[in-house]
């Protein structure tokens, strides 16, 4: 697939220095190896080869969902990939879901769980902050998941309008206020997803659970660890982002 004006490309010099870049006419992107015509860019393939004025090599590559997200213009803390990856395979989501989230935030668990549910299904996201759901708006506008999503300035522990969803993910200071009002949202079998920073948080909201009648709940911490990989001394990275938060489960009979 070549290449064409408006395209966004990953620009990958090396595992740390990856640029997601807009192809415009014209435009040059500046580096610290030098400066690379867009110009060059278009018309290639992905998987091909660019050089700045100084003759360092890029590689050009389709970006991903999760590059894109990345770059969101973020005004709230986002849920880490290795906690939604878990949050979205644990409740099931998949093409044609109905999901309810709460709160919004930056739009970043919003359009992984998007571009989960698509061509069919439908995020219904509630933020009780204008400022957030603007954002987010432009955020999933920018990588063509909007239509997918329809987002509402509302609070959850006060009310969900819709009924029947296969999930609602929760996302908030007080995530037990919302239980209640989850509980009578989801479809029978549907599953109720938390994230928490707090292990205080987590006992609330597993004794609201029980207390709703929930059933298979789980509470877990999902722990990342990368490796430096050199042949005779591979070990692990000296830094890690270790504790972002609990996830707890739990599912409606």
């Amino acid at each position: 697939m070549k290449i064409k004006q408006g395209d966004y490309v990953l620009l990958y010099l090396d595992k740390r220095r990856k640029y997601l870049v807009k192809v415009v006419p014209g435009k040059e992107f500046h580096t610290h190896k030098g400066i690379l015509r867009l110009d060059d860019v278009e018309g290639k393939e992905y998987g091909d080869i660019v050089k700045t004025h100084l003759g360092v090599s890029f590689r050009i590559l389709k970006p991903l969902l999760l590059d894109y997200v990345k770059k969101f213009k973020r005004g709230t803390q986002v849920i880490y990939p290795k906690d939604a990856a878990l949050m979205i395979v644990m409740a099931g989501i998949g093409p044609g879901s109905r999901v309810v989230e709460a709160g919004t935030g930056t739009g970043v668990l919003t359009a992984l769980l998007a571009h989960f549910v698509k061509p069919h299904g439908l995020v219904y996201s509630y933020d009780i902050s204008k400022k957030n759901l603007e954002n987010a708006k432009r955020n999933l506008k920018a990588v063509g998941l909007d239509r997918w999503v329809v987002l509402k300035l509302g609070d959850v522990t006060e009310e969900i309008e819709e009924k029947n969803v296969d999930a609602v993910f929760l996302d908030l200071p007080s995530p037990w206020l919302a239980v209640e009002n989850s509980y009578r949202a989801l479809r029978h079998g549907g599953i109720f997803v938390s994230f928490s920073p707090t292990i205080n948080q987590v006992e609330k909201t597993v004794e609201a659970l029980k207390s709703q009648d929930f059933i298979d709940y789980d509470a877990v911490e999902v722990i990342l660890r990368r490796y430096k990989v050199e042949r005779g001394s591979t070990r692990p990275e000296t830094f890690m982002i270790g504790h972002t938060g609990y996830i707890v489960f739990a599912r409606k009979p």
